[in-house]
């Protein structure tokens, strides 16, 4: 068979053509690739350079006064040594993946602040586009007075003194959905009796937990073993579990406990990891709800964890006070009687591998602890502030060593709790 010329010619162009091209590339996702704080007499300057122009919101919120910025899923690149120092009214900031499809800023202030102005600059002189966040001292009267005329964090396009948005509305969660318990309602669960345990890898997203002497954030910790906790119990064969999160992403305290009754847990972890100014102090140790705190440390470092949703930025003044202070219903108390008997099987268990705190056993108002009808406790694996400690909590070996001492003691909780229902 014969090929005339011009048909090889164009045959020639058509698979240099292919081979040229390659695969089609996915979409970059949007970068954060600079952040820098400025000040003047009249206002504080917060800036964010971005690779795209995107969709925005930013809101105030009080009590503490935060100021927040919300963005489409974006990457944070900006580098280590780059990260902007706190200035003016901004004494603090925190950035992280906030829900699915939307990445949030949290900027601490030390005075009531309203926005004097935001806008975006396009690119110029090899700048990319920036989101410019100028903001402003003002009484707590003239704040709460703007506050009550403009619903907080829902602003419409244009600005005000508490909240402005983009023209182009910010559209959250159309991307990277978050896991949800798929399991069947209970009544519908006896063909499968296994227990099912939830895991709940603490803090997340915007919310780094506790930082490291070498920088780890606890966040990243806790979720290393709640993975290596799902994959360890799953493999058993005897119990079904389930993870409040399995990814770097925020949960507001409550949304922890709904996932847990919505998956029908039969027991709850919370896993931690610690910090103390002492870098001496060193040990795990395992916390269970009380109306009142076993020492002024489990007060302490309930009230750390129970501010967690304060730190991502959400809104608590349409919640009642239980947030913020725990009441225990009647109800609660078998709950709390069981937490404690899993809570004495893991000292022990855990024990027989890792160093233990002084008076293991712990007492406190512990927000996400507050289950009616789920046994929970929350396990705090050690303290990052130790460096030989923060050292073995990033080792894979101690790593397993813990999740093994795990599993016995849901083993031998589970194996009593069959034997009271025959007897």
């Amino acid at each position: 068979m014969k090929i005339r010329p011009r048909l090889l010619v164009f045959l020639c162009l058509l698979v240099v053509a292919g081979l040229g091209a390659g695969p089609t590339p996915a979409t970059a996702q949007p970068e954060v690739v600079a952040a820098r704080i400025g000040e003047t007499p009249e206002r504080t300057r917060f800036v964010l350079e971005l690779t795209e122009d995107l969709p925005y919101r930013v809101f105030t919120l009080p009590d503490p006064f935060r100021v927040v910025v919300d963005l489409p899923e974006v990457r944070w690149t900006v580098p280590e040594g780059r990260q902007p120092k706190a200035r003016g009214l901004i004494t603090g900031l925190r950035f992280g993946l906030f829900a699915a499809g939307t990445s949030r800023v949290v900027l601490d202030v030390a005075k009531p602040t309203h926005l004097k102005q935001v806008f975006v600059i396009p690119p110029s002189d090899g700048k990319p586009h920036r989101l410019v966040v100028d903001i402003m001292q003002v009484s707590r009267a003239a704040y709460f007075a703007a506050a009550g005329q403009a619903a907080t964090g829902v602003a419409a396009a244009g600005s005000g003194p508490t909240a402005a948005a983009s023209r182009q509305p910010l559209q959250a969660g159309l991307t990277n959905p978050l896991p949800r318990p798929e399991l069947k309602p209970r009544g519908a669960e006896r063909d499968d009796p296994r227990p099912i345990v939830v895991i709940d890898p603490g803090h997340g997203g915007v919310d780094p937990g506790a930082i490291g002497v070498s920088g780890a954030y606890e966040k990243n910790i806790a979720l290393d073993y709640g993975r290596a906790l799902n994959a360890a119990l799953a493999a058993t064969g005897r119990y079904r579990p389930v993870m409040t999160r399995d990814r770097d992403v925020f949960l507001k305290l409550r949304q922890r406990i709904a996932l847990a009754q919505k998956a029908n847990g039969d027991l709850f972890i919370s896993l931690h990891a610690n910090i103390h100014r002492s870098g001496k102090i060193r040990g795990a140790s395992v916390y269970t709800l009380s109306e009142t705190a076993s020492d002024k440390e489990a007060a302490a470092i309930a009230a750390a964890e129970n501010a967690a949703d304060v730190l991502a930025g959400v809104d608590l003044s349409d919640q009642s006070g239980d947030v913020r202070g725990i009441l225990i219903d009647l109800a609660q108390r078998e709950t709390m009687n069981l937490s404690k008997r899993f809570a004495n099987d893991l000292v022990g268990e855990v024990g027989k591998e890792a160093k233990l705190l002084r008076n293991t056993h712990r007492f406190a108002g512990f927000a996400v602890l507050k289950s009616p009808t789920i046994p929970s406790v929350l396990f705090e694996i050690g303290y990052m502030s130790n460096r030989q400690e923060e050292r073995l909590l990033r080792s894979r070996a101690h790593r397993d060593k813990i999740v093994r001492s795990i599993i016995r003691a849901i083993d031998g909780y589970f194996q009593r709790q069959s034997a009271a229902s025959r007897s």
